[in-house]
This record gives structure tokens, sequence and C-alpha cells, in this order.
């Protein structure tokens, strides 16, 4: 079992990178270390801050530093991370299962590459340790009914994406072998909250706006899965970045395992005109329905837990902030 060797490190010493910052999860975990008062550079490959902008105001967002990135150019990487005097790396930036499965090619250069262009960016700085998105697409479609899969079970991957972020895993084991360097990967499922607007699990997010501005909205995968708010994710991800645990490490993000039907329930009761409108296919994503965090909680602590119900008030109510001011942005409704 593993334990935290000192406990966390003071915020005002460390200074994080965080790659892929204008996404989804990323732009989360910007907001969350702000939030805290750290010091963050943050870095994309796309210069547009929309995410940033849906849950921060432009002062908020100025604190951070801003770098373009491209994670598959490892010189690149490398003079960032030196000249910015990096500690801490939350490594997000990745390509998603719809572009892996189309040009796999892509994929791996960003999603395997550009991983090892981080490791190799820490193993010659300063860097104290890493921790890296894995995925609960690691694990194969679920064998054993509704048991809350472990760390030990993945395998079976489906897609690209899944095989690439199982590679990313053992490439981390070996720098860890080979040269010291501590990682936490993260194996989150289902994530909604404001900002979640591409791939399949992104439905639930695309339901709760589509209820916001009056839209039916079909969510395309059904039965149970593992469903974590976004903010207790970026949270989860800051505190592996932060906590002195040595080794390679690969540990599930349980939130609350639910019946996607819950969430229609949900948005009803939050959203009454939405009744009727919101719809959710019958076949489950071929991926186990919940992941147990046994192992993260006794390395690290426990991570805050938002339940279902929280997290789509809070989503919502965001929602309609932002409708009010004319910056709710509908476009991925109609992908």
């Amino acid at each position: 079992m593993v334990r935290a060797e000192e406990g966390t490190v003071k915020m005002d010493q460390a200074v994080y990178l965080v790659t892929g910052a204008h996404g989804f999860i990323g732009s989360w975990i910007v907001k969350r270390l702000l939030d805290a008062g750290s010091r963050v550079v943050a870095t994309d490959k796309d210069a547009d801050p929309r995410r940033l902008r849906l849950i921060m105001n432009d002062d908020e967002i100025a604190r951070a530093t801003f770098r373009e990135c491209d994670v598959t150019d490892g010189e690149q990487v490398g003079r960032l991370v030196e000249s910015e005097g990096i500690t801490h790396i939350i490594h997000l930036a990745g390509l998603q299962v719809p572009t892996c499965r189309v040009n796999p090619r892509l994929g791996a250069m960003v999603n395997v590459i550009g991983t090892i262009n981080i490791f190799e960016a820490a193993r010659n700085s300063a860097v104290r340790r890493i921790a890296y998105a894995s995925s609960a697409a690691v694990f194969g479609a679920p064998e054993d009914g509704d048991r809350a899969v472990t760390e030990s079970d993945a395998g079976g991957m489906s897609t690209h994406y899944g095989a690439f972020k199982r590679c990313n895993e053992d490439n981390a084991r070996v720098y860890f072998l080979d040269h010291g360097i501590s990682s936490c990967g993260l194996r989150p499922l289902t994530v909604y909250g404001v900002g979640r607007d591409t791939g399949m699990t992104s439905d639930p997010t695309k339901a709760m706006k589509a209820a916001v501005v009056g839209r039916p909205f079909h969510i395309r995968f059904g039965g149970s899965t593992d469903f974590l708010y976004v903010a207790d994710c970026a949270d989860a991800f800051i505190r592996a970045a932060s906590t002195a645990t040595e080794g390679a490490h690969v540990f599930n993000l349980h939130g609350e395992t639910v019946e996607v039907k819950q969430v229609m329930t949900e948005i009803e009761r939050l959203v009454p005109g939405s009744a009727g409108t919101i719809t959710v296919a019958e076949a489950g994503i071929a991926m186990p329905s919940a992941l147990d965090d046994s192992a993260i909680i006794a390395a690290i602590g426990e991570i805050p837990h938002t339940s279902l119900a929280s997290g789509v008030r809070e989503t919502i109510e965001r929602f309609r902030i932002l409708q009010s001011e004319g910056r709710l942005d509908t476009k991925d409704l109609d992908e």
C-alpha cells in the first residue's frame, strides 16, 4: 500500500505546468489551482481559451502564465519546462477516441509520444512528480456484472485510445525504474460539467445544456456508468501531482455509479419544461459501470465526491448564467 511520504507540497513553492489547459478537465484544473493561489503555467496547442472563459473571468485567467506548446515537439516541451522552472506537471494533452479511431498514427503521436516527451522533459529538469490522464478506456467490456473493477482488471481494450493510455501507464513505470521519476496516472470514466463538449460521454452534459436552451436531446448510451463531477476530477489530479508518493502508480477515479436515466430525471426536476424532451438509449457503453477507488484513497487520502444531484444542479445553474450573458455556445448540440 502506497502512502504519502511527506503530505502535500506547499502550494507557494510549486510551479505547476498544465498541458491541455484549454481542454475540459484542463480548464478546471487551472481554475482550481489558481483558486488555491498556486503558480500555474498553462499550455495548449490550441490558443483559444474558450472553455476557461466559461468558468472564469478574464482577470482570473490572467493570473496564469500561458505558453503555446505542441507536446509532440520534445525540444519545445523541454525548453518550456526548463525556462519556467516547473516543479510539478499535470499532463492532460491528448486526442480523444474519435480522432484516434480515424487517425491512429496522429493519436499515437500526441497521446504516446507526447507523453514520452513530458517524461523526458521531467528527467532533464527539477520536476518532482507527474500526474497524467489515463482513462477507464484501459478496461475492456465488463465480464462480471456490476462489480466495481480494480486497477488490476485493466486489459482487453477496444479502442486505440485505450491502448495508447495503457501504453502510457507502462512507459511511466519504466521511467520510474530507469530514472526514478514518480508519477500518478488517473483513470476517470464519465466526467461531466461545464465545458464538456466532445466525445460520446459528453452527452449527459449536452443534455443539461439542451434543457436550459429549450432543445430536445438524445443521450446515445444508457445503462449505468461511473459519473464524476469535473471539479472533483480536477481536485484529484491536483492532489495526485502534489502528494509525495514514490513510484509509478495508476489509480481509478470513482464518482457515483448510477443509471444514465437518473441524469434525465435530475434534469427534468431542475428544468421542468424539459420533461419528455431528453431521451436515453437502451444500450450501455462497453466499459465497466463502476470503478473501485480504494487504492487512491489509501495512497493520497479521500477525494471529494459531489453527488450527481449537486453536480447536475451546479452545471445547469452555470449554463443559465452563461445563457443570460449571451455566452452559451450551443454548436456542440448539433454534432
